[in-house]
């Protein structure tokens, strides 16, 4: 049962006469507890609402088309409160962040509701046999599982979490029922690496063609890590060798399913100085949240728009830094110069933002803070770097709303701060290159 809160003007639901302050109790005398309940029992041509107004039952029928809302608002977007972790795993970024950030950079979601609607991950260790059942009767797919290892004592110790390991079989339920599959390794020196690494491969290509694609990525190590499990950073040659391996499981995927399945975040390439690959070697770059092919992608867009500007030859007069972490450096020093050759004018400083906040080894542009970022661009001022008239920084250091960094500090105090105005770039190589040709 769920309270509505609001219902739209001129909606089905208010036509039906369903009411600000109704409790929804089933959908064609199906119980809704959540979001999925609701939007799969709304899928019919007719529906009876059955709701509880003022202690007594009420009945309401709608006819609709199968697709089109009713206008029912709830309190929050699940219906319900999000599922919280239940593991520790000895990786866990979240246990790495120091004090004093905001309340919800310490909740650790482990949903399936969230897996689906926004392609979070998780470990399985949550579901019940009944949200198991659910997952295959609505077909919700694909489904992002964070495997780890299919080694079950492994998965036990690496997520502290004596269930971790016998959970390993929903996978086979979920792929026998045709439910796609996205999965996540992430990788830790000396645990789940080298054999460990070849096995679990081995294991979920088996899955194959409900496993759709694999991502291996590097743990996140922060300089916060006093009393959790001793983790240490991948060397250049590690780095290259676990590039080599699943690049070699891929080929072998490749030629026996048409798909190579497993690949590498970025981050394994760039640490281990190997040249990343073309954009085609990604397929449909169905890991990107992951970092996997995300430099080649933007890179690629860049000078797809450059070819495209260097015919319209823009001009602009004017003087711009832009911010970036330590992983994309090179790429954007690539992509700026270039610019700078196909506008006549423009003049394009790029600052290497070291994460000071989290630690060196964190190097992705994502967890940059506002701190960190005025801090090293005034050391800069002082150095005689002349900052010009905007500083660019990208948008996916900021929280899902657009007002913060992770360590609470506002666009409008970095500006203050370093004394010119500030604007974001998106994760979009065209639309990053827009934003250094074009004014607006």
């Amino acid at each position: 049962m769920v309270k509505i809160i609001g219902v739209e003007k001129k909606s089905l639901a208010e036509k039906a006469g369903v009411r600000t302050g109704d409790v929804l109790v089933s959908i064609n005398g199906k119980e809704i507890a959540d979001v999925l309940d609701y939007r799969f029992r709304l899928c019919e041509s007719k529906v009876t609402l059955a709701l509880l107004r003022d202690g007594k039952s009420v009945s309401v029928k709608i006819k609709k088309a199968e697709d089109d809302d009713i206008g029912l608002e709830f309190e929050t977007p699940l219906m319900d409160k999000k599922q919280s972790c239940r593991n520790k795993c000895i990786f866990c970024f979240i246990d790495q962040n120091p004090k004093g950030m905001r309340e919800s950079c310490y909740f650790k979601d482990d949903d399936s509701r969230l897996s689906f609607l926004h392609g979070n991950y998780i470990t399985m260790t949550n579901l019940s046999e009944h949200e198991i059942e659910r997952i295959i009767e609505m077909h919700i797919s694909p489904l992002n599982v964070s495997v780890h290892t299919t080694n079950p004592e492994l998965r036990c110790k690496m997520l502290n979490n004596r269930f971790a390991g016998e959970v390993l079989s929903y996978l086979r339920r979920f792929a026998d029922a045709g439910i796609k599959i996205c999965a996540q390794i992430v990788l830790c020196r000396g645990i789940n690496d080298g054999a460990e690494l070849e096995r679990t491969m081995h294991d979920l290509a088996a899955l194959h063609p409900a496993l759709e694609s694999v991502s291996i990525v590097p743990a996140g190590l922060t300089k916060h890590r006093d009393g959790l499990y001793p983790l240490s950073l991948f060397t250049p040659e590690e780095c290259r060798a676990v590039v080599g391996q699943v690049t070699a499981f891929g080929d072998a995927c490749q030629s026996f399913y048409g798909s190579r399945l497993f690949w590498c975040s970025d981050e394994f390439y760039v640490r281990g100085g190997v040249a990343l690959p073309p954009e085609e070697y990604y397929e449909d770059f169905s890991q990107l949240e992951n970092g996997v092919g995300m430099l080649p992608l933007f890179e690629a867009e860049a000078n797809a728009e450059l070819d495209f500007a260097a015919e319209d030859k823009p001009t602009r007069r004017v003087a711009l830094t832009v911010v970036t972490g330590y992983a994309a450096h090179d790429m954007i020093c690539r992509v700026c110069r270039r610019a700078e050759s196909v506008c006549e004018g423009l003049k394009i400083n790029v600052l290497r933002i070291r994460n000071d906040f989290f630690g060196e080894s964190v190097t992705v542009s994502g967890l940059l803070t506002g701190g960190d970022i005025a801090a090293q661009v005034e050391e800069a001022k002082e150095n005689g770097t002349d900052l010009g008239e905007l500083l660019l920084f990208p948008r996916n250091a900021l929280r899902a709303d657009g007002d913060l960094f992770l360590d609470g500090i506002s666009p409008d105090e970095l500006s203050e701060r370093i004394g010119i105005p500030v604007s974001t770039t998106v994760c979009d190589g065209g639309e990053f290159v827009s934003a250094l040709l074009y004014e607006n």
